[in-house]
């Protein structure tokens, strides 16, 4: 008799599902290397190289003498902060263990088998993945520029469209939609669409679009925003949506209860005191893309002009380019197939950056890319 393994009692989709392959720790490329993990830097993930504010980690470290107790499970400091800074109410607002799960709580509340979720052909990977996961179409649209082009997103709606998920900037390719672009699109959607903007990057922009009077217009839109990015959380893990009250409401209840950690929380309040960081923050990445781009022209080499805190690279092969630079410390991002001769290479600091093109130009000039 035939013994029936966990495979064919689980879900079916999930036999193909994808699965996001993070990359590897800086401890594990030096072990592996033979390097000192304090030499290696780290330009894979689109991180804060400056970190959070000193400001929000005294928060931080003061709510360590706290984590014995539950955090606030509504986050209600928190989403009071949100809600004067956004002047929303409170009720509009929803904190994710990072905005990905917020991505994932649209999937469990909106998304059947019959519905088709849009998406860019280069935008984040989490799209496709929680459109799979709860076994909807996935509808991915091409980028020609490797920019959305969001006549195309228009094209490809049909009445079993439900979501169109739009980032910008857009990871991986630092591309940005302008201001009336984006006002123009979400104007032009029927009633039956869902529009997810993902403003992960936005606080790197000096005038990101305000989509507030469509929500309070009553317009189906939902933000996401994350504390990962600038704001130098990324190892907490938290972000928010803002949205209609309706929309808020569906979504908590599919939401885990306590599932934003105390500290986390703390630290994202006193992020949110500290905007001086955050200017600080954007200035210094502004300078380091400009570095960086002046850079990458000498060398010879294309790029995708970025918006983000980060710049996509046509290195030619970049899985070779990668495993060359990791082996000198230097970890960065190889794509998938599609964008295979790009490598995407976090801003860093004013050191790292010269790092990283040090090492490019020796890669580049011994024609070691093939």
């Amino acid at each position: 008799m035939n013994q029936m393994n966990l495979s064919q009692l689980a879900n079916s989709r999930i036999l193909d599902q994808p699965v996001y392959t993070p990359g590897k720790p800086i401890e594990k490329v030096a072990e592996e290397f033979g390097l000192v993990a304090k030499d290696i830097i780290k330009l894979a993930s689109n991180e804060n190289p400056w970190g959070t504010s000193p400001h929000a980690m005294n928060i931080a470290k003061q709510a360590l003498q706290k984590v014995h107790l539950y955090p606030d499970g509504s986050g209600t400091e928190l989403i009071d902060k949100l809600s004067s800074k956004f002047l929303l109410n409170p009720e509009q607002f929803i904190l994710g263990n990072g905005s990905n799960e917020i991505i994932e709580l649209l999937g469990h509340v909106f998304i059947g088998a019959d519905d088709e979720i849009i998406f860019g052909q280069h935008a984040f990977a989490v799209y496709k993945l929680v459109t799979l996961l709860m076994g909807g179409k996935a509808v991915s649209v091409e980028m020609p520029g490797l920019k959305h082009d969001l006549k195309l997103l228009h094209k490809a709606i049909t009445p079993n469209t439900k979501i169109i998920f739009l980032p910008s900037p857009n990871n991986p390719t630092g591309t940005a939609n302008s201001t009336d672009e984006i006002l123009s699109f979400v104007e032009s959607l029927p009633e039956h669409v869902i529009l997810c903007l993902d403003e992960a990057y936005a606080e790197y922009l000096d005038n990101p679009p305000d989509l507030r009077r469509f929500i309070t217009a009553g317009k189906k839109v939902i933000c996401l925003r994350t504390f990962s990015k600038i704001y130098g959380l990324a190892g907490l893990r938290i972000g928010y949506g803002y949205a209609s009250e309706e929309m808020i409401s569906l979504l908590q209840k599919a939401r885990q209860p306590f599932n934003v950690n105390l500290i986390a929380q703390a630290a994202a309040i006193g992020a949110l005191e500290d905007e001086s960081w955050v200017k600080q923050c954007r200035r210094r990445n502004f300078e380091g893309l400009r570095q960086m781009e002046s850079g990458i022209k000498k060398l010879g080499l294309q790029y995708i002009p970025s918006q983000a805190n980060f710049i996509l690279v046509d290195v030619g092969n970049g899985q070779k380019t990668f495993e060359k630079l990791q082996k000198t410390g230097v970890i960065t991002r190889p794509m998938p197939k599609e964008l295979s001769n790009y490598l995407r290479i976090s801003i860093g600091t004013e050191r790292e950056n010269d790092k990283v093109l040090t090492e490019l130009n020796y890669i580049v000039s011994s024609s070691n890319i093939s």
